[in-house]
């Protein structure tokens, strides 16, 4: 089974760089780095790649509004020039708040907007000079400067909703799922492959602690986090067998923002999204997930108390 981990968003950079050095001397597959609205995603990648050097290096997720499709391409060239040839794009549309009310663009025409990205992506990382006529992108005369050690780098599409997973299907080397109920993921899963191989991926809320409520209660609140700013994630979920759930969640953030909704969160949900409690119940859990047809479970490190001692139980529960 290829692990995979994703440091980001509650560690400082300092932080994502001390446990990239201890998860090189692992046989972790890919050290994956998230962008919020904190680190750089392109920055964090390559500082990540001086730490490594075996583990593949992935961005999950780089979102489609905040830069040109150019631009991402000239990122993921370098990040690949620095790394020797290990990063992993990985794209998606993020979400409304963070398009529309931290970069000003707006949200619109996801799939379209996908499917020119990854298509403008892989002109120019094949050296060739690009002129695209699509329906969002119309570019003229333009190649990179520098020349890609690899002339095609792997794709991957993160992915929500019907159409977009298709489209993940359809163009990607890879998806990436996340907050996606474990019944449903197997289901969807299945289907698509077998239409289709590509490498499945899926971002776990991963909390692990010799105290399983404090793993609990850590792992709630992310998922709570995540339901009361994400409408996307709200309503998929609602869809997919926890409206009551994402209501009462969500409107007891309306009422006290993060205070106490993490508590809606019911013990089915947080075991069809998360892997978390003590070492022993996380190892089964993960398996659990596994046995759903992820073909590489990224575990999404969520730090309980200090972060160094709490680095060092994930490790000794997953990667040793």
């Amino acid at each position: 089974m290829r692990l995979a981990c994703s440091l980001g968003s509650l560690l400082s950079i300092n932080e994502v760089l001390r446990c990239s050095e201890i998860i090189s001397k692992t046989h972790t597959d890919t050290i994956w780095v998230p962008e919020t609205w904190g680190m750089e995603n392109f920055a964090m990648l390559g500082a990540v790649s001086s730490k490594t050097n075996s583990q593949k290096i992935g961005s999950s997720i780089i979102n489609i509004y905040s830069r040109s499709p150019s631009t991402i391409a000239m990122g993921a060239s370098t990040v690949d020039t620095l790394s020797k040839g290990r990063l992993v794009l990985g794209l998606g549309t993020s979400s409304i708040p963070i398009v529309e009310s931290f970069h000003g663009n707006k949200f619109e025409k996801p799939v379209q907007r996908m499917k020119e990205y990854v298509e403008i992506i892989r002109l120019a990382l094949s050296g060739k000079q690009i002129n695209y006529d699509g329906e969002i992108f119309k570019l003229n005369n333009f190649t990179l400067l520098i020349k890609p050690i690899r002339n095609e780098i792997p794709i991957y599409v993160a992915a929500i909703n019907k159409k977009m997973v298709e489209l993940a299907w359809e163009i990607g080397n890879g998806v990436i799922f996340y907050l996606r109920p474990i019944n449903e993921m197997k289901e969807t899963i299945s289907k698509m492959q077998s239409k289709k191989k590509i490498d499945v991926t899926c971002q776990l809320i991963t909390c692990v602690s010799e105290n399983s409520e404090e793993a609990i209660e850590r792992a709630k609140k992310t998922i709570a986090f995540y339901i009361s700013v994400g409408e996307i994630y709200r309503k998929f979920l609602a869809s997919n067998g926890f409206e009551s759930e994402t209501t009462n969640i969500f409107e007891e953030f309306k009422k006290s923002d993060f205070k106490s909704n993490h508590e809606l969160v019911s013990e089915k949900m947080l075991s069809s999204l998360a892997v978390c409690g003590n070492p022993n119940d996380c190892k089964k859990q993960l398996n659990n997930f596994i046995n759903a047809g992820i073909d590489q479970p990224i575990l999404q490190f969520n730090p309980i108390g200090n972060t160094e001692k709490s680095f060092g139980l994930f490790k000794k529960t997953f990667l040793e």
